[in-house]
């Protein structure tokens, strides 16, 4: 491990709902993992209009916030500076403070999806497929941007998302190709699959998993397994889900707001295993 982090301080996640966040969780499995017994992680429910107000008024105890739906935009015009990868899609995850008292955004949900393909042996892909052009969908391509050697088929509902998506492309120096959702099972195919639509939206697709499937990344946890996500793997393909992307991003926010590394993966994902299942 490295780094000296401060005594006594706190952090926490923000959003708009929070309740359902895992966030808590994870963190407090860290700090115990990491013998920072004095270290606190909350959750608060803030909105867009609170954020400026809240942020405002934190004081020099705080180490750094987790930021989810809808913060991840709204937080950018208060901060000091912002990381290459949380620029590249304008949006934050994750925000530390420096001694100086200096807000500096990041996004680890990218190098997330990342790790967490990388721990399931995904490395690099010929082509991939994306379901969805939400906020999660330009992350995903960042993440693709990276490992993808060839084009990512998106497939989308209505001709502004479609556009929204090859702006990302664009912007991310990635070959994205627009599929219509009507023909969405034919992103199967891909050995690459990333599902970032909420939940219920691709379980109509589960029928139409195909015979030798690829690797498919479900970015949801909770209900888990996703209809497609259980016919994926009873057809012999590979699996990544919600809480791997949840705990990989959160292990990196805990190294940026504690200073400490490695974070203790396993014992944080033990945490979120313990307590999807008590939910």
């Amino acid at each position: 491990m490295s780094g000296a982090p401060f005594s006594g301080r706190r952090a926490a996640v923000l959003g708009s709902p929070i309740a359902h966040s895992l966030s808590p969780v994870l963190h407090r499995a860290a700090y115990r993992a990491l013998g920072l017994d004095d270290w606190t992680y909350e959750r608060f429910e803030v909105d867009e209009r609170a954020l400026p107000g809240f942020v405002a008024d934190l004081g020099p105890e705080w180490a750094g916030l987790s930021l989810t739906m809808p913060l991840k935009r709204a937080v950018l015009p208060l901060l000091d500076e912002i990381s290459e990868t949380a620029a590249s899609v304008s949006a934050v995850n994750t925000v530390t403070f420096t001694r100086e008292g200096r807000r500096r955004g990041d996004n680890t949900d990218i190098p997330g999806m990342v790790e967490a393909l990388r721990e399931r042996g995904v490395t690099r892909v010929e082509r991939a497929a994306v379901l969805g052009a939400g906020a999660t969908a330009s992350s995903a391509l960042a993440a693709l941007a990276r490992i993808c050697d060839g084009e990512i088929t998106a497939y989308v509902r209505g001709a502004e998302r479609a556009a929204e998506m090859r702006e990302w492309g664009s912007r991310l120096g990635a070959a994205v190709r627009i599929g219509a959702w009507e023909d969405a099972a034919q992103a199967l195919e891909a050995p690459l699959v990333v599902a970032t639509t909420p939940a219920g939206a691709t379980d109509a697709l589960a029928g139409a998993v195909p015979a030798a499937p690829g690797t498919l990344f479900d970015v949801l946890y909770e209900p888990w397994p996703t209809a497609l996500a259980g016919a994926w793997a009873a057809g012999g393909g590979a699996v990544v889900g919600g809480l791997d992307l949840l705990v990989h991003q959160a292990v990196l926010q805990v190294e940026a707001m504690t200073g400490l590394a490695p974070a203790p993966l396993e014992r944080m994902r033990a945490a979120g295993e313990e307590a999807l299942g008590a939910g």
